[in-house]
């Protein structure tokens, strides 16, 4: 679709892309065709679409796909695809980090870059066989980032251990309108077992948040300051002299472990 023709039917709907929503619309439809080919659906899959906008997945996936169900929460595009789909698919309008995820068992979409944190790790809570999503460059990298780099993170540990993580293909920003200040990267998720053992799963996930929002000071530190262990009992913890960056994700369920054998 070419950026005139975008324009016209966003007009038509009083639509007006904003960075807030993070509308920059996907306008090659070769990138589109890869992604669905990434995904691999077949009609016994039923595939959950966030973000639809114009329809340039959704297009192809109904094609290749059994049931495909879409959220929307801009009130025009969410028209605009009523009109254009009809009954062909399950339209949900609604903010889809508020509102349940019905059932499905692929999952893809041009993330909204204002969401993209907060929706992995709402899709991360799901069991499905493989997701397929176009975030930003640096967001991917975050998502694939090993310890003691820049890029390691929170999200780093949670898509570890939850999930075989792979940037599929780098897509340049022109080929997005309006187009956005940053290239965009196309990342595959196909969840699995975590691939070591931790004591209790909620307190190692909830440790790892605590030690990301301090990345830079040592373990010993924050565990004093979130009170995470008898400060008394402390010693015998391992990697106190280390910062959480340079931690690996079993090192952390090594120190999560220990942390709650004292």
């Amino acid at each position: 679709m070419l950026p005139s023709e975008i324009k016209g039917i966003l007009e038509q709907y009083g639509v007006t892309p904003t960075k807030a929503k993070g509308q920059n619309f996907l306008i090659d439809e070769r990138v589109a065709e890869r992604e669905i080919d990434y995904l691999d659906p077949d009609p016994r899959d039923t595939i959950l679409e966030v973000g639809p906008g114009l329809g340039i997945l959704t297009d192809i996936l109904l094609e290749r796909a059994g049931r495909v169900i879409t959220i929307e929460l801009d009130k025009g595009m969410a028209e605009y695809n009523r009109n254009r789909y009809g009954d062909s698919i399950v339209f949900i309008e609604g903010d889809a980090l508020k509102i349940p995820f019905p059932g499905f068992n692929r999952f893809i979409s041009n993330l909204p870059y204002s969401i993209s944190s907060p929706l992995i790790f709402k899709l991360l809570e799901h069991r499905f066989r493989k997701a397929v999503v176009m975030v930003q460059r640096e967001f991917a990298d975050r998502m694939v980032a090993s310890p003691g780099t820049g890029d390691y993170s929170r999200l780093s540990v949670n898509m570890y251990y939850k999930a075989d993580c792979e940037i599929l293909e780098k897509v340049p920003k022109s080929r997005f309108w309006p187009e956005p200040e940053v290239d965009s990267a196309v990342v595959g998720i196909v969840p699995r077992r975590p691939p070591f053992k931790v004591i209790n799963e909620e307190f190692y996930l909830n440790l790892v948040d605590s030690l990301f929002q301090h990345r830079r000071k040592k373990i010993r530190t924050i565990l004093k300051m979130k009170k995470l262990a008898d400060k008394d009992r402390l010693g015998s913890l391992p990697f106190l002299d280390e910062r959480v960056e340079v931690l690996s994700p079993e090192e952390i369920g090594e120190l999560s472990d220990a942390i709650l054998s004292l």
